[in-house]
């Protein structure tokens, strides 16, 4: 790749480069420039904004508080100049990488499945997808669009809704068997409850009895880093579990799994969200394109 005019737009493009890539030497490689000319330009970028964009001070490329606004508001200058130089070439077909975090359960039942009809729709954008139930920071880990699943805590992100879905407490058939049939919340004490061995929102499973909310905490033998995780373990009769409803649909049609305490659960769902930087005019096309694929064809409930 041909070294860059030193410009504004230049010093942004290396910088957003070197967050992209994780280090002055990764995107020296990438724009055939040396390590030390890319630290340059970078200390000249802060000497000229007055701010420290990155604490070099630790073996891992960490960036000031500055440094991320910074960082954000470049890529959007820079997508909005992609755009503008291929709508001037009358080309303006969305184009790129799009890095894409999901839970697990939405992305093996609901993204998976369409993923390569997108692809197909729009064959110059490829996708960087990664699946984890643990909430991520979008501008520290790089990433375009989050699917996320529950309330949403306060933010400077823009969220669009793909619907709530419906959860249900589930058990296998020969698990209940063995145990017997919880009847009322207060029989799930005599029951091994499953769950994440990560922090959700309310800490425990809602029940609604005789007009009163209460929650029970999932403390059972087991815990699980994702919900597909604790869906396999239901499957396999190791106790009950809270789970999405498109991720056992197929179970319950199949009698491979049961819904239990559904009076008890009428009214226990969650919103699913995707959450993305910028908006409108500051979003690039590939990330526009992405969000009406998932609002056509991922909405839940």
């Amino acid at each position: 790749m041909a070294r860059l005019d030193i410009n504004r737009s230049g010093e942004m493009e290396v910088f957003v480069r070197v967050v992209d890539l994780g280090g002055f030497s990764a995107a020296a490689r990438d724009f055939a420039m040396t390590p030390s000319a890319v630290s340059k330009l970078v200390t000249r970028l802060e000497s000229r904004l007055n701010v420290r964009l990155v604490n070099r001070s630790t073996r891992k490329l960490q960036l000031t508080p500055e440094g991320c606004r910074y960082y954000e508001h470049g890529v959007q200058v820079l997508a909005n100049l992609d755009e503008a130089e291929r709508a001037a070439a009358a080309d303006d077909s969305p184009t790129g990488r799009i890095r894409v975090s999901a839970n697990v359960p939405f992305g093996r039942h609901m993204l998976l499945p369409v993923l390569p009809d997108f692809l197909a729709r729009f064959p110059e954008v490829s996708l960087d997808l990664s699946l984890t139930d643990h909430v991520i920071d979008l501008l520290e880990d790089r990433t375009d669009v989050a699917v996320r699943a529950g309330p949403l805590k306060s933010s400077t992100l823009m969220a669009r809704k793909l619907g709530s879905v419906k959860l249900h407490i589930v058990a296998a058939p020969g698990y209940i068997e063995r145990k017997g049939l919880p009847k009322h919340p207060d029989d799930l004490a005599a029951h091994n409850l499953l769950g994440p061995n990560y922090v959700r929102a309310g800490g425990g499973w809602p029940f609604s009895v005789d007009g009163v909310e209460t929650t029970i905490k999932p403390t059972g033998n087991i815990q699980a880093s994702d919900g597909e995780a604790l869906r396999e373990l239901a499957l396999a009769g190791a106790g009950l579990a809270r789970l999405a409803e498109f991720q056992v649909a197929q179970d319950f049609a199949r009698g491979a799994l049961v819904p239990v305490l559904e009076d008890f659960t009428a009214s226990d769902s969650e919103d699913v969200h995707a959450i993305f930087l910028g908006q409108g005019g500051h979003m690039p096309a590939r990330v526009r394109v992405f969000l009406d694929f998932l609002a056509e064809r991922c909405r839940v409930g």
